[in-house]
């Protein structure tokens, strides 16, 4: 199974969460071990990027997931019925 990584950026200001929208990395993992790794190191480098000022002064935090990688499938409904006659 392949996973994907979503990560949002928010902020707490004056008692208002305020988030980005989400933002899907291009990478694909072979799994969600590998995807949780990758999502925790963005996060940290994220943070040291935006800088201790900042982060303490909008309180921003990330939140990030890693879900299968559904691009490439097909749902049921738009596989054709075969028919038995």
């Amino acid at each position: 199974m392949e996973y994907v990584l979503t990560m949002i950026l928010c902020a707490y200001v004056e008692g208002k969460t305020t988030c980005m929208p989400p933002h899907k990395f291009d990478e694909i993992y072979v799994d969600g071990y590998s995807c949780m790794l990758d999502g925790y190191t963005k996060s940290f480098d994220k943070i040291v990027e935006l800088g201790r000022d900042d982060v303490n002064k909008f309180n921003i935090y990330i939140k990030f997931g890693c879900n299968e990688n559904i691009a490439d499938k097909t749902t049921t409904s738009s596989k054709p019925i075969e028919s038995e006659i």
